[in-house]
């Protein structure tokens, strides 16, 4: 499952516990070899290229890619006067970003004096995602952020019944809604579209993106905002939700045989580059 993240075993919300005589610290770091090329483009420049990548998991973040200096084109790089200071890793020096006729400020960052037990991230580069064209692994891109290695999904059929209503309108009603189990995640349920009234969905502007699922449309209901959302090409590998729909059990009500559900705790995450000087809101997942 994921790490450090919603309920993993490193997150703050985390659902289990370790077996342990003493009591584990209050924050987990772990850093590991990604095992795979990763390549970043910016200004449709090729300006990081690295089979040695490593990945740091943070509590409570999506896990972030580490290049080594010498796989990041030296030319791209501009020191600025930005320095923070990171509670674990000591000094943050940040960078900006420059290829052809573009510059984008405080894109990149670099812990400069970490302490001995994570001198591994000496000498390492990090790229804020959003400032970036793209990530790559191989000649596939990467969408939303670095994949964790111990993210999973299993989807399954049912037979239970679920219901969507806002207020005395029903939404949708299935007998044969499907089940997704995402690491991390309570269970989503995913509708398909001839369960549904979708004279109820609105769509509205804007996209997330996940990097097991795809990009993700979003629907108002009512004066419900962003109340369902839906994976119009899911990818390959989770094809059986493409197109269907799912809702947000704390802007509509949903019922599964009878019994209302509830958002669970640990359904937000905080991306990387937020207390780094990144102007980014937090995420909820789906």
């Amino acid at each position: 499952m994921g790490l450090s993240w919603q309920q993993g075993p490193l997150s703050a919300g985390a659902i289990g516990h370790f077996l342990t005589p003493e009591p584990l610290p209050e924050r987990l770091l772990f850093v590991e070899p990604l095992r795979r090329r990763m390549r970043v483009k910016f200004n449709d420049t090729w300006i990081a290229d690295s089979e040695n990548v490593i990945l740091l998991h943070e509590p409570g973040r999506y896990p972030v890619a580490y290049f080594p200096r010498g796989d990041v084109d030296p030319q791209v790089l501009a020191a600025s006067d930005k320095v923070t200071h990171h509670r674990d890793l000591g000094e943050t020096t940040w960078y900006a970003v420059h290829a052809r006729d573009r510059t984008t400020e405080r894109a990149a960052w670099e812990f400069t004096s970490p302490p001995e037990h994570a001198a591994e991230l000496q000498g390492r580069i990090a790229f804020a995602w959003r400032a970036m064209d793209a990530f790559y692994e191989e000649d596939e891109r990467i969408l939303g952020h670095a994949a964790d290695p111990y993210h999973r999904i299993d989807i399954r059929n049912t037979s239970r019944t679920l219901e969507v209503r806002l207020g005395d309108t029903v939404v949708a009603r299935s007998e044969h809604p499907v089940v997704l189990y995402e690491s991390g995640f309570a269970p989503r349920w995913y509708v398909p579209r001839t369960d549904i009234d979708e004279t109820q969905l609105h769509p509205v502007e804007g996209q997330t993106f996940c990097p097991y699922k795809g990009l993700c449309d979003y629907y108002d209901i009512g004066d419900a905002h962003r109340a369902a959302w839906t994976y119009r090409n899911a990818y390959p590998e989770v094809g059986r939700i493409g197109d269907m729909v799912s809702f947000e059990p704390d802007q509509v009500e949903i019922h599964l045989d009878g019994k209302r559900l509830d958002l669970e705790p640990g359904q937000k995450v905080v991306p990387h580059g937020v207390d780094r000087g990144l102007d980014v809101d937090e995420v909820r997942a789906h």
